[in-house]
């Protein structure tokens, strides 16, 4: 999907030809991810009103509007072969979103994320026979282990909720994989949308039932809808035609510091010094089990 780098001339200057492309790629990625953890704060100003529930039904219609209208589904055409693995995305892209917004609401956005992250560290690893990743493994632990450690305002449920939202991302990846062997392009995960959409169509309107919602909360909805799944996706389509697979997966691992920030700047939700220890710890370890073997 990427453009290959053109070959330099011995006269050619110092930087290479695709040396723009890299630094707009890495600027792309910078944008992605600010936007994605920028979202999951507003859409945590809707939690008052609509809470985490409200919230994730808003976000997952407009990732299904988003990926509709570019992955353009054939579903009629779909054979149970196809379809299996898009029910499952789809029971995991909701599980996915509801937990992981679940846990910002009891812990904050930055442990909520960094918990997140340990769902794609866990897949890198297993596909890994390098020592180096063992450490990596062992590093990673004990990050979480700083982070959950036993205090009297340590909520267990709000953490554990986020470890199910890093199993539910590991699945994702692996899902998406088998769904993109078999469905061309962008059809399956827009499927895989479409009907997580409608699973949540009755929850929603249950929630606007019984608490009725205010124009701002539902603006704050739609906002991390568009800022947390259409932007990133979009984006990331576009970053991956500039820069490798692997950096994309390098710059990844930045989110839980990213989120902390957000976190910090928007919603007022300060970490200590072992919290940012932990934070660093799962980000070090995200890295270095990307980086180049």
């Amino acid at each position: 999907m990427r453009r290959r780098a053109l070959e330099r001339p011995l006269s050619s200057p110092a930087i290479p030809p695709a040396a723009p492309h890299r630094l707009s790629g890495v600027a792309t990625m910078f944008g992605s991810g600010l936007s994605n953890q920028t979202g999951a704060a507003v859409g945590s100003l809707a939690f008052p009103v609509l809470g985490p529930l409200g919230v994730v039904a808003v976000r997952q219609y407009v990732a299904a509007l988003v990926l509709v209208a570019v992955g353009r589904p054939r579903l009629r055409a779909f054979t149970w072969r196809q379809w299996w693995p898009v029910l499952l995305l789809a029971v995991v892209f909701g599980t996915m979103n509801l937990t992981l917004y679940t846990a910002i609401d009891r812990v904050g956005l930055g442990l909520a994320v960094t918990l997140e992250f340990l769902g794609p560290l866990t897949i890198a690893l297993a596909a890994s026979r390098r020592r180096l990743d063992a450490g990596c493994a062992v590093l990673a632990a004990a990050g979480v282990v700083v982070l959950m450690r036993p205090q009297p305002s340590t909520d267990y449920a709000g953490m554990g909720l986020g470890l199910v939202a890093a199993g539910c991302w590991a699945s994702y990846i692996l899902l998406n994989r088998v769904v993109g062997r078999r469905i061309p392009g962008a059809q399956g995960p827009a499927a895989a949308a479409s009907v997580s959409a409608l699973t949540f169509l009755p929850i929603g309107i249950a929630v606007a039932v019984r608490h009725p919602p205010t124009a701002g909360a539902v603006l704050c909805a739609v906002a991390a809808g568009v800022l947390s799944s259409a932007v990133p996706y979009l984006s990331d389509l576009l970053t991956l035609r500039k820069v490798p697979a692997q950096t994309f997966g390098l710059f990844m691992s930045v989110n839980p510091v990213l989120a902390a920030v957000v976190g910090w700047v928007v919603l007022g939700q300060s970490l200590g010094v072992p919290e940012w220890a932990g934070i660093g710890a799962v980000v070090a370890a995200n890295a270095v089990s990307l980086a180049p073997h």
